[in-house]
């Protein structure tokens, strides 16, 4: 049997911020996180996308001397083990997530996938919500890097507002320092937000990248905000 045909085994369950269930998955060497009813959130074969929201910010940051780096949603690891190769020695990598039994499952069922990245000194894992991180920092961050739900156009939280409305924004741009970059992931094209981003300030380009690195799967759309 290949391994597209064996079945997949639930290795562990958690609650969504707003209920609902989140299910971990594996089917051989691959690994699924999904909304309970199928609606699949991430998976370990397709990281392409979350990739790039990490060097797309940080080629467009260029170097800076010990930079400050805000990461929210853990995920898979994917955009923090792109940061974390592009990042000099002396970097701090903040990572927000707002599920624990997320980190809980990094060092457990997907050590294959995280390897030892998390035991890296520039990096703290902050359990919270992003949004309040922002909110309370003031031109603290040279980057902000959000995959949080799937993106501006949110299934998961019904106050996504907070993080993508303009008051949401506003909080993001006066978390960077002067030429900082707001890096967001969304799953699907939202010109609405490109338009909020103009308003809040910031000067915005959009990028359509494919899920896989290999160019293929599904196309996700990143968004690279810099306030001027």
């Amino acid at each position: 049997m290949g391994p597209d045909m064996q079945p997949w085994e639930l290795l562990a369950t958690a609650m969504a911020p707003e209920g609902g269930s989140l299910r971990l998955l594996r089917r051989g060497d691959e690994i699924s996180i999904r909304l309970e009813g199928g609606n699949e959130l991430m998976n370990s074969r397709l990281g392409g996308s979350e990739e790039a929201l990490a060097t797309l910010a940080l080629d467009r940051l260029g170097d800076r001397p010990a930079p400050w780096l805000l990461i929210g949603g853990l995920g898979m690891g994917f955009t923090l083990r792109a940061a974390q190769n592009m990042v000099p020695p002396d970097a701090m990598l903040v990572v927000a997530e707002i599920v624990p039994e997320l980190i809980g499952w990094a060092t457990d069922h997907m050590s294959r996938v995280f390897g030892d990245c998390l035991a890296d000194p520039r990096v703290t894992l902050r359990v919270g919500d992003v949004g309040a991180m922002i909110r309370a920092a003031a031109g603290r961050y040279d980057a902000i890097l959000l995959d949080v739900d799937n993106g501006p156009d949110g299934l998961t939280r019904a106050d996504n507002d907070a993080l993508y409305g303009p008051a949401g924004l506003l909080a993001a741009r006066r978390a960077l320092r002067p030429g900082g970059v707001l890096a967001v992931w969304s799953a699907t094209q939202d010109r609405a937000f490109s338009r909020r981003l103009s308003e809040a300030g910031f000067e915005a380009t959009t990028h359509m990248v494919r899920a896989g690195r290999n160019g293929r799967g599904s196309r996700h759309t990143i968004w690279i905000a810099v306030r001027p």
